[in-house]
């Protein structure tokens, strides 16, 4: 109670509210926070300044914007823990834009209590960060600028309750969840079914990093529900000081119709290599490959549906700790024509983009 009458009042005085490290990070209590500014050109041009619907993140073209910006607070005394942060930018827009009111800008709003006073077994519930996938929408602690396809279009925050194990060697670490859905803060209306999922994480040695999430769901009302199951595989290779590997899978399945025994597919490898120049600068490179024939998540209406190839080149280059100026080449290649452009429809989609990102 102490802490936030000390903030109100500093508010009500006009002082800035981090002027103090004692409140920034103050026993318990941190308070920390995370801007990204970016410019996007893509070359197709497109007449609203949108990059295509399957694009969440960086996804203005031509302007100067804020891609995601974030104030935290995290508390965690050893056996209480809880976080909130609230978020606006272009994300946000783009990734929330089916939830209600409020919860649009909400990125982050949980709570857990530590379960065993021998174990590391904590419960969690609220909304966190989505358990799939290695890319998140924090770009900094990407190694591409951009996100990759199936990061995109698999969720980037869920929301329901979870248990945690964690070894006392940090090395392997369990997580069951209970969902209200893919990527919802509210269960859509008309379905009854809750989710769930699994993640295990394993730290091989200290340069390799193994990881497997998956999701089961009933998605839909429940007069027409089909069955998601989507299993995500990535490992992270530090193969030297200066040089880094990651390695991904996605491969769902979902019911094409109520009751069916037949099922589309949807599969997505991701390769990223990392390497660091300088102490100041690296760059990274990634290639991936995603494929959703019957438009499960990208519906194009074509032969050969969303069958597509990217290939990304990225330059970092850190002038102070806290402080990150990226930038990328990427293109996407596709069996069809399904990237519009001012004269019509192509198969290419060229993308510059910029960023400039602090933490504090």
């Amino acid at each position: 109670m102490k802490k936030l009458l000390i903030i109100y009042l500093l508010i009500l005085c006009g002082k800035p509210l981090f002027a103090q490290d004692s409140l920034k990070n103050s026993g318990n209590l941190t308070i920390s926070g995370y801007a990204e500014l970016y410019y996007g050109f893509d070359f197709n041009r497109p007449a609203n300044n949108t990059r295509p619907s399957f694009v969440y993140s960086h996804n203005r073209h031509n302007e100067v914007n804020l891609n995601l910006g974030f104030i935290k607070a995290n508390y965690d005394n050893g056996n209480i823990r809880a976080n909130l942060a609230l978020m606006a930018g272009t994300y946000a827009n783009a990734n929330l834009a089916s939830e209600q009111g409020v919860f649009k800008n909400v990125f982050e709003a949980n709570a857990g209590v530590k379960l065993s006073k021998s174990a590391n077994l904590w419960f969690d519930a609220g909304i966190f960060a989505s358990h799939i996938g290695f890319e998140s929408a924090i770009s900094k602690d990407c190694w591409v600028l951009t996100r990759n396809i199936a990061s995109e279009n698999t969720p980037y925050y869920e929301t329901g309750a979870k248990l945690t194990y964690t070894t006392d060697d940090g090395k392997l670490t369990l997580s069951g969840l209970y969902l209200n859905g893919w990527q919802r803060i509210n269960r859509q209306d008309g379905n009854s079914k809750p989710a769930g999922g699994l993640q295990v994480a394993y730290k091989l040695i200290d340069n390799i990093t193994l990881n497997y999430s998956n999701y089961i769901g009933a998605e839909g009302p429940d007069s027409v529900q089909v069955r998601r199951v989507y299993h995500n595989f990535y490992g992270i290779f530090q193969l030297t000081d200066k040089f880094g590997l990651t390695a991904g899978f996605d491969y769902g399945v979902q019911q094409k119709a109520k009751g069916s025994s037949d099922y589309n597919h949807i599969i997505s490898p991701v390769a990223i290599a990392r390497y660091q120049l300088a102490e100041k600068w690296a760059m990274a490179g990634r290639f991936e490959y995603y494929q959703d024939k019957n438009g499960v998540f990208i519906a194009t209406g074509t032969p050969h549906g969303f069958d597509t190839k990217g290939y990304s080149l990225n330059v970092d280059y850190a002038p102070i700790k806290n402080a990150l100026i990226r930038l990328e080449g990427k293109v996407y290649d596709s069996k069809d024509k399904i990237f519009q452009k001012q004269t019509g429809f192509t198969n290419n989609s060229p993308l510059v983009t910029a960023s400039f990102a602090v933490s504090f």
